[in-house]
């Protein structure tokens, strides 16, 4: 973080010292601790930490990273590393696939069965009732299920929902009716 409070901006100080006892890389958020993950971001300081003649170890920049643009814009006007991507990744894990491609690349239906794979990886290598408790959130996060109207009750159900068939039907549910929208906004 930037530091404690809009007061307490240690960053730029503090990043040469963690070089110095021998860091290897540093990953700074555009947030202060008060701020948690409210407002803006504010790069200035991750910027002027990588611009530091001192500073020669990577840099990478986290906040409100959420596109292929704002993740380009990091690297172009703040000159970073890296970045770091953290609540976009919810209900999206194929964010870092768009950012590297800079752009959207997968379809709705490729998106659906990514999120069905997740739920199968996560019940695997957790078990079912943690893989669906770790997976649902994501998957009621997910920004592709903005077109649907009404949705709250099918977020409801998403984020209640016990077993792999039933937040399976869901998605399934959730693709029929995405469908719709599409086919509804091409006429």
């Amino acid at each position: 973080r930037l530091g404690w409070d809009s007061d307490n901006l240690i960053i730029t100080q503090l990043a040469e010292q963690l070089q110095d006892c021998g860091i290897q890389a540093l990953t700074i958020h555009g947030r202060t601790r008060s701020q948690m993950y409210t407002g803006q971001a504010d790069w200035s300081l991750i910027r002027e930490v990588k611009r530091n003649p001192r500073i020669h170890i990577p840099i990478i920049g986290n906040g409100d990273i959420d596109s292929p643009e704002s993740a380009r814009r990091a690297f172009d006007d703040y000159g970073v590393d890296a970045v770091m991507i953290g609540r976009a990744t919810f209900g999206r894990p194929w964010i870092f696939q768009d950012i590297r491609e800079g752009r959207d690349t997968l379809t709705l239906d490729e998106k659906i069965d990514v999120l069905k794979e997740q739920l199968r990886i996560n019940v695997e290598r957790i078990d079912e009732y943690r893989g669906i408790l770790h997976t649902r959130r994501h998957l009621a996060a997910s920004p592709i299920f903005k077109g649907i109207p009404d949705f709250k009750q099918t977020r409801i159900a998403m984020l209640r929902a016990d077993t792999v068939e039933a937040l399976t039907d869901i998605l399934e549910e959730c693709r029929h009716r995405l469908k719709a929208v599409e086919e509804h906004h091409e006429e």
